[in-house]
C-alpha cells in the first residue's frame, strides 16, 4: 500500500500510481471490499489517508484475520472458501452504501484473496444456499480460479463490474491483491470493478466441463441458460460508460513474493531460480514434476549448482477423491515428500502466503528427504493419505506443519525447494 499510495498533505494531493487526485474536492470518502488481507490493507489507507479524511466503510474478512484493524473502516468476519450469511449481510450493507454515492464522492475498493467467497450477493431470485452449494461442487470437481469465477460472476449481482455500476458515478478506485494466474483484472475477486470477459455461456460450458449440470440448484442451472439465450443482463463489458470513472490498481502479486524470497535467499548463501509464478494444474503431479528438478539438482547440478534455492508460485487445484482434511499446500508437500524419499540435503516448504491452507488452520507442510521414513517408523502410510486426501492429519503427528496464523496478506501459494 505505501509503495503505490502516496498522500500530500500540502495541497491534499493523493497518487495512486500513475492516478493523481486532489483530495479537497470530494466531498466524502468511502472504502468498502472483501478478502484476507482486507483488514491490513484498510488500516494501511486509512493511515495514509488520516483517519479524519476517511467518511467510513466497510469490509468483508475472513474469520479470525482481523488484524490489525483500521479506525473508521468497519470490519465484519464472514465464511471461507464457502459463503454465508454474514457475507451476505455484510454485501447487502454494501450495496446500500454504494446507492448512496454521487460525482462528489471518492471510493476506494479493497480486494485481495478470498474476495469471490467473502463477498456472495445473490442475484435474485438466487439464495445464498444456491451460490454455496454451486461453489462446493465446483471446488470438489476441480475447477480453476478462472472458471470458478465465471459462474460466480453471473449468479452474483456485485461481481463481474456490477460493484462499479453501483457506484458510478463516483469516482472508484481500486486495488488489487492478487491471487490470481496472470493478474487479470477480472478474475481477481471475481472483478467487481472490472470490465467481464465471461458470459452466460462461458459459465454453462464450466458445469459441464466439470459434469455438474445436473447437481447444481435447479434455479442456478435456470438462470444461467436464461442468460445464454439473452433474456437477462449480460454482466458489463469492456467500453461501458459505468467504467470511465473506475481505475483499476494491482499493487500485490505472487512474482512480487517470489522476487523477495529469492533476495532473502541470495542473502542467505543460496543461489536462487524463479521457476515461474504462473503454476498450475493437479497439485500432486505439480509437485513431483518439481520434486524430479530438486534431484536433478542433487545430481548434476542443473538447472543450478548447490546450495540452490528453486521458487516457484501460483495456484494449483486437488480433484477431491477421498475423505481426508488438508489443503492443496499440504498435499503438494506430502507428494513431494514420496518423490523424495531417501534423497539427501533437500527440504521443501509449500505454504498459502495468506496463512490458511484450504479449511485447516495451517499455511502447509515442510518436508525432507527422511520425511517418509520417519512416517512409517511412526506406523503412518505417506501414499495412504495422499491416497485419501488426508495430508494435515499425516503432518500433525509429524510435527511438520506450518502455521503462521494470518499473514496479512494473500498472493496465492509460495513452493520453497532447497538443495544443500
Amino acid at each position: 500500500m505505501e509503495r503505490h499510495v502516496k498522500f500530500s498533505p500540502r495541497g491534499h494531493i493523493l497518487r495512486v500510481g500513475s492516478l493523481s487526485l486532489k483530495l479537497n474536492e470530494f466531498e466524502r470518502i468511502f472504502v468498502v471490499g472483501a478478502g484476507k488481507a482486507g483488514a491490513a490493507m484498510a488500516a494501511a489507507l486509512e493511515q495514509i489517508l488520516g483517519p479524519e479524511n476517511v467518511s467510513g466503510g466497510l469490509i468483508n474478512v475472513k474469520h479470525g484475520h482481523t488484524r490489525p484493524a483500521p479506525k473508521k473502516i468497519r470490519l465484519r468476519e464472514c465464511g471461507h472458501p464457502l459463503p454465508d450469511q454474514c457475507g451476505l449481510d455484510g454485501a447487502r450493507e454494501m450495496e446500500a452504501l454504494l446507492r448512496e454515492l454521487n460525482a462528489g464522492d471518492l471510493l476506494f475498493v479493497l480486494i485481495s484473496g478470498g474476495a469471490s467467497a467473502l463477498l456472495p450477493a445473490p442475484a435474485l431470485p438466487l439464495t445464498l444456499a444456491d451460490k454455496q452449494q454451486t461453489t462446493d461442487l465446483l471446488l470438489r470437481a476441480g475447477a480453476d480460479i478462472v472458471e470458478l469465477n465465471a459462474v460466480r460472476k453471473h449468479l452474483s449481482a456485485l461481481k463481474g463490474g456490477q460493484l462499479a455500476a453501483f457506484a458510478y458515478p463516483a469516482t472508484t478506485v481500486s486495488l488489487l491483491l492478487s491471487d490470481v494466474i496472470g493478474d487479470p483484472l477480472d478474475v481477481i475477486g471475481s472483478g467487481p470493478t472490472a470490465p467481464d470477459s465471461s458470459t452466460f455461456e462461458d459459465a454453462l460450458r464450466v458445469l459441464s466441463k466439470y459434469q455438474v449440470s445436473k447437481q447444481v440448484p435447479a434455479a442456478v442451472l435456470a438462470r444461467l441458460k436464461q442468460g445464454a439465450k439473452g433474456r437477462l443482463p449480460e454482466t458489463p463489458k469492456p467500453g461501458d460508460a459505468m467504467f470511465s470513472n473506475v481505475t483499476n490498481f494491482v499493487i500485490g502479486s505472487n512474482r512480487l513474493a517470489l522476487d523477495a524470497a529469492a533476495e532473502m535467499a541470495r542473502s542467505l548463501g543460496y543461489r536462487p531460480l524463479i521457476l515461474s509464478s504462473t503454476m498450475q494444474g493437479e497439485t500432486r503431479e505439480v509437485a513431483r514434476v518439481h520434486a524430479e528438478i530438486l534431484r536433478e539438482v542433487v545430481s548434476s547440478g542443473r538447472p543450478i549448482n548447490r546450495p540452490a534455492c528453486v521458487l516457484s508460485g501460483g495456484e494449483t487445484t486437488v480433484t477431491v477423491r477421498g475423505k481426508g482434511k488438508g489443503g492443496r499446500n499440504q498435499e503438494f508437500a506430502l507428494a513431494a515428500a514420496l518423490s523424495l524419499s531417501g534423497t539427501p540435503n533437500v527440504a521443501v516448504l509449500s505454504a498459502g502466503t495468506d496463512g490458511t491452507d484450504g479449511p485447516t488452520d495451517a499455511a502447509g507442510a515442510i518436508i525432507d528427504g527422511e520425511t517418509v521414513a520417519r512416517a512409517l517408523k511412526l506406523g503412518l502410510s505417506p501414499a495412504g493419505h495422499l491416497a485419501n486426501n488426508d495430508a494435515y492429519p499425516f503432518f500433525k503427528v509429524l510435527g511438520d506443519l506450518v502455521k503462521t496464523g494470518s499473514t496479512g496478506t494473500n498472493v496465492m501459494d509460495l513452493h520453497i525447494l532447497l538443495a544443500g
